[in-house]
């Protein structure tokens, strides 16, 4: 599975931005789609996953605020960030994994990531 994220930009607090992530390959419903970040100087954390059948799981950072949800038809998972803080700024990136999982190792393939900026 190849992916490839985008929908990264510039936003003000309070803005809202919404990610994409295109996967080649005609497995895409088989996997667990997720969403990690990546702030500067930090780990790269869980966001957001969602599973074949739609069941969603976030951070509790991000609960209430983001809203995963796949399309499979198209091949494509997206990432609805709303009310965006200035703490959100990461590189984000899109990977699947067999399984539903939190952490990075569960994951067996990745994008490329995409800049989220979220300036004061």
């Amino acid at each position: 599975v190849q992916l490839q994220a985008s929908g990264g930009g510039l936003v003000q607090t309070g803005g809202s931005l919404r990610l994409s992530c295109a996967a080649s390959g005609r497995t895409f419903n088989s996997y667990v789609m997720g969403w990690f970040r990546q702030a500067p100087g930090k780990v790269r954390v869980y966001v957001a996953a969602v599973n074949w059948t739609g069941a969603k799981y976030y951070a509790e950072s991000v609960r209430g605020r983001f809203t995963i949800s796949r399309d499979n038809a198209e091949n494509t998972v997206y990432l609805q960030m709303n009310s965006l803080k200035v703490e959100d700024t990461a590189v984000y990136y899109c990977a699947a994994s067999s399984k539903f999982s939190r952490t990075l190792e569960s994951y067996d393939y990745w994008g490329q990531g995409t800049q989220v900026t979220v300036s004061s």
